[in-house]
């Protein structure tokens, strides 16, 4: 496993708005880049079906049905109530939660979807191995990502293993000032805070039918002013305690090697929206290792926040 440094290290570039890099793609120029990885068409299987001789695990409990709380309308939060300047800048600045309220022994995995170029693809292999082990998971989305994948979207908002939360509109870093982080211009004032979380957040509903209440922003910084205004608008932020992919850098030895470092309440961050990388396959080297744990796997809404 790479050591900390050199893992955060590779999550950085991956969220970096750099063209070619093969994560996190940032900026929105580029609103319908082309996409050349596999994308499973609406109506195509959802499941791979499990080798001969082996058994499909039962289901765990999803609580997919909490997302359907609606939000505060943007219309109810004024952006002129809230300070332009701010004093934290980071991702575990006052507010933002990283893991869940319980000692049971369950996981939340986490996926985000981030749009941009380089980033619409969908990765159909991981999907398919949540599904056909009953794993539940949240799916952070982008609009970016929606607007190339609307089918797929739809498809995974349907299905109740899985619950949705919103990763924002143009994939931005959450702050009050236009603050930077790796060279990604933040938002630049609370009225653009309030656009990056609602734009997209109007996008799931119209797609989907769901009102997701968590958020998680574009490079997973904020500051501390924009999450309040993110919890005025009815939604708890959500980082994670555990890097679990680097931006989709990791190959699947190091993704497999930082899940098992997963403790009770944790929140593991990956990525669904880079086929070619090793987050599928590090994913189902680690789940039936964490099982063998007694670790279960819960979307978030199942407990609360630590």
């Amino acid at each position: 496993m790479r050591t900390p440094v050199v893992a955060r290290r590779q999550f950085l570039l991956g969220c970096a708005a750099l063209v070619g890099l093969p994560a996190c793609g940032v900026g929105g120029a580029d609103d319908s880049p082309t996409r050349t990885d596999r994308t499973r068409p609406a109506g195509s299987p959802t499941t791979t079906a499990p080798p001969a001789g082996t058994t499909t695990p039962a289901a765990e409990p999803t609580g997919a049905a909490e997302l359907t709380e609606t939000p505060v309308s943007a219309a109810d939060v004024d952006p002129a109530d809230y300070p332009t300047t701010a004093s934290e800048w980071g991702e575990q600045v006052t507010g933002v939660r990283t893991r869940l309220d319980t000692r049971d022994s369950v996981v939340a995995l986490t996926f985000d979807a981030c749009g941009g170029p380089n980033g619409v693809g969908y990765d159909a292999a991981l999907i398919d191995f949540l599904r056909t082990e009953k794993v539940p998971a949240t799916l952070f989305v982008n609009q970016r990502w929606i607007d190339a994948n609307e089918a797929t979207f739809a498809d995974l908002a349907a299905d109740p293993l899985f619950a949705v939360g919103n990763h924002g509109t143009a994939h931005r870093p959450l702050s009050v000032s236009g603050r930077e982080v790796y060279g990604i211009a933040g938002t630049g004032s609370p009225a653009e805070v309030i656009d990056e979380i609602m734009i997209n957040q109007a996008t799931i509903e119209r797609v989907a039918g769901l009102s997701p209440r968590w958020f998680r922003s574009g490079t997973a910084y904020y500051d501390e002013v924009a999450v309040r205004i993110a919890q005025d608008l009815g939604f708890e932020v959500v980082n994670y305690d555990v890097l679990g992919d680097a931006g989709a850098t990791f190959d699947a030895a190091q993704v497999a090697a930082a899940l098992a470092t997963a403790q009770p309440g944790s929140i593991p961050l990956l990525h669904m929206n880079h086929p070619a990388s090793g987050t599928a396959d590090g994913v189902a080297q680690a789940v039936p290792a964490l099982r063998s744990r007694g670790i279960r796997f819960v979307p978030l809404g199942d407990h609360g926040f630590a």
